[in-house]
């Protein structure tokens, strides 16, 4: 790092809180506009935001580990969760802005009544801000204090610090996001995420570009990076045509592992319905029309536009230094090595936007639990707007030191992410069906969020059901959780008409589940799940076409190109068609919404 190189990164810092501090005047007038931004977000910016979130300084770290010990087709472990993300577009979006919430927890008093309700939205709210939201801010510091190392940044200034040393400079980093994440609310952390992404997108790009062309273009970088590796690390699916369709014996990855992934994990997970800031942005938009945009937007921003300049990277570091014990640090030290000052001085301020968007989200995001579903519901019913929003402001503290603690405990970016998946899964099916079924119950959707958190505690952090494979553990979790919430189910009450009937006129879901409540309350549906269904289908071919294409055209897999191009402009078109009928069901002309009952 040279001076101009840090005086980049100084810039970098000082814009964004002076931009967070400017935007702390929309945040003060009531907990609305603290952590949902007065519910004004336009989609393009909710939708970036969104985004921003789900890229960390830990993700192109996270990314070069799977490549470079399992191949391209371990990013399957976050490409299933695609899946979950378009069904938000077409099924829970406009639930969510529908539902007025400022969090997910606060649902469950809205969809349940009596004292299980408010026990579980308790318990969910402690969960999510405290050890899941905690564990998530500690593995983003770990990752920051990689790259700290690996571009002996200190080093550059003369300096040669411990590790600790190295941990406190992070988090005096997240003591700086504190200060706009405080002040300024939602409005300040979508804000800055807006130009947080675009910074991070572009260094990723540019460190893409500078490997390829360190190994002699594409053809040399896939050449090399296949002679390095000892498994099929080309493959999107590690599957073999040679004397039949079987799975290929080179794979970094077992079969049974990449099927959970592919059609359990996505649904099992405890995001299966949207998942807790991408809810907040969702509940933030202007309107039904914005969140469902602004879902989309998250989706191409994520997976067809950021996937490849990472496993670009990944490839080339692979290539580069095939004997690197920690692959992980392979995407810094490429930094390191080719970009010239200036030009990595914005790409270094690229990581630590990353990083600055991940914290800030996840600082206002677990602020709101403690605020809104713990604070505000059992501590100070009678809290006043102002003293709701000092209390967020004085939540978003107390969850920046945790996370600073977490971070002292972690030590593999790859085996956290994997932790925060393994005590994630579980209650997912439960989040899905209490939308679309009244039998759901808030006893059945407690049961399984702590029996899936629990279970991922055993099989993955205290050893007392060891499971080797990914993929069995994950399927474990899943089935034993789904036994303990049906029974419980089964052994309690369901909910009263009277919470049924006030949720249902709420958010007037469709499906067969609420025929009940419609005949009582004499509203219609606003939704079409069977079309719906069609436009998720029609979606994912246009989504995974679209991604699979570029990837196949960029590493130079024609055939993998072509068929996937094929089958995006197949899903493109069939979605255009579907998008021409009418959102919610239509009674027949002269039917009053009494008569179509």
């Amino acid at each position: 790092m040279a001076p101009i190189d840090w005086l980049i990164v100084a810039v970098y810092l000082i814009f964004t809180l002076a931009l967070g501090i400017y935007l702390s005047r929309r945040a003060s007038g009531s907990l609305v506009d603290f952590f949902v931004s007065g519910r004004s977000l336009p989609w393009w910016l909710a939708g970036t935001s969104m985004a921003a979130t789900t890229f960390s300084i830990d993700t192109p770290l996270y990314v070069a580990g799977v490549v470079g010990t399992r191949g391209i087709a371990g990013n399957w472990e976050w490409w299933s969760f695609g899946v979950a993300h378009v069904i938000m577009i077409y099924v829970f979006a406009r639930l969510w802005r529908r539902s007025e919430i400022v969090t997910d927890a606060e649902l469950t008093e809205i969809r349940y009544g009596g004292r299980t309700a408010a026990w579980l939205r308790g318990v969910k709210a402690f969960l999510f801000a405290v050890p899941i939201n905690c564990i998530g801010i500690g593995y983003a510091m770990l990752a920051m204090v990689k790259v700290v190392d690996a571009l002996q940044l200190w080093q550059s200034l003369g300096v040669d610090p411990g590790e600790s040393i190295k941990l406190w400079s992070v988090i005096g980093i997240s003591l700086l996001v504190l200060v706009y994440a405080g002040f300024s609310g939602l409005w300040g952390v979508v804000a800055t995420d807006f130009f947080q992404f675009f910074l991070a997108l572009f260094g990723a790009v540019v460190v893409a570009i500078a490997a390829v062309g360190a190994t002699g273009g594409m053809a040399n970088l896939l050449a090399q990076a296949q002679a390095a590796s000892d498994q099929d690390i080309l493959s999107f699916v590690p599957l073999s045509f040679e004397g039949g369709l079987h799975w290929s014996e080179l794979a970094g990855i077992p079969a049974s592992t990449f099927l959970a992934y592919v059609f359990l994990q996505w649904w099992a997970f405890r995001r299966s319905d949207g998942g807790g800031e991408f809810i907040q942005r969702l509940a933030a938009a202007k309107s039904e029309t914005e969140a469902e945009k602004a879902a989309w937007f998250f989706n191409i921003l994520h997976y067809v536009i950021r996937t490849w300049p990472w496993i670009v990277v990944a490839l080339a570091a692979v290539a580069i230094y095939p004997d690197l014990a920690d692959r992980e640090l392979g995407y810094p030290m490429l930094m390191l090595r080719f970009l010239p000052p200036v030009l990595l001085g914005f790409v270094v301020a690229s990581l630590i936007a990353a990083f600055m968007s991940t914290v800030s989200t996840l600082i206002n995001w677990g602020a709101s639990y403690l605020t809104n579903d713990l604070y505000g519901r059992f501590l100070r019913p009678q809290a006043t707007q102002a003293e709701l929003v000092t209390a967020g402001r004085v939540a978003s503290v107390l969850v920046t030191l945790l996370g600073a603690i977490a971070a002292f405990f972690a030590t593999d970016v790859t085996t956290v992410f994997r932790l925060v998946i393994a005590i994630g899964t579980g209650p997912g099916l439960v989040l899905i069906l209490r939308w679309f079924w009244w039998r759901i119950n808030a006893a059945a959707e407690l049961a399984s969020m702590i029996a899936g958190f629990l279970i991922g505690l055993l099989t993955s952090v205290v050893p007392v059901l060891t499971i080797e494979n990914f993929g069995q553990r994950l399927l474990a979790t899943s089935a034993i959780t789904t036994l303990i919430w049906i029974a419980v189910m089964l052994l309690t009450p369901p909910e009263s008409d009277e919470t049924l009937d006030r949720f249902y006129a709420k958010v007037r879901p469709g499906g067969p589940g609420w025929q009940r409540q419609r005949q009582r309350t004499g509203l219609r549906p606003l939704q079409n799940l069977g079309l719906e269904a069609q436009r998720v289908a029609a979606a994912l071919l246009l989504l995974f076409g679209a991604m699979f294409a570029m990837g196949g055209f960029l590493l130079l897999q024609s055939l993998t190109g072509w068929l996937s191009l094929i089958f995006a402009v197949i899903g493109g078109w069939w979605l255009r068609q579907l998008d021409k009928q009418p959102i919610a069901p239509v009674p027949r002309p002269g039917l009053s919404d009494e008569d179509w009952q």
